[in-house]
């Protein structure tokens, strides 16, 4: 489906993120909806909430590289950069500095060796 005012741009952009280890991927739009979650079964040792608060990392994640996808198609669309401002889709810098910081609350595991 496509937006009939803005011809071969789609009503959703959606991206994916993976942790770390490639053990939880989220696939979401750029309205924050997750569409998609998988994880290994090894990931419940580490309980609910540590799973669920990666979920929910990811899921951001996955929204900002979601808009900023959406920002280029409407840009080659012919939508002033103004607008796109105003509908709060990060440019890319903004999307890197944003995955940069988000990336940086990681505390998933950073080796596939666990402890003897």
């Amino acid at each position: 489906m496509t937006n009939p005012q803005i011809p071969n741009v789609p009503n959703v952009t959606v991206a994916g993120s993976t942790n770390r280890s490639g053990t939880i991927s989220v696939r979401a739009t750029d309205q924050g909806m997750p569409v998609e979650i998988k994880f290994e079964r090894g990931e419940y040792r580490y309980g609910a909430q540590t799973l669920a608060n990666e979920i929910l990392r990811l899921t951001k994640r996955s929204t900002i590289v979601a808009k900023a996808r959406r920002r280029e198609v409407l840009a080659e669309a012919g939508l002033p950069e103004e607008i796109l401002d105003k509908l709060g889709l990060p440019n890319r810098r903004a999307a890197v500095d944003e995955l940069d910081r988000i990336d940086d609350a990681d505390t998933g595991p950073t080796s596939w060796m666990r402890p003897v």
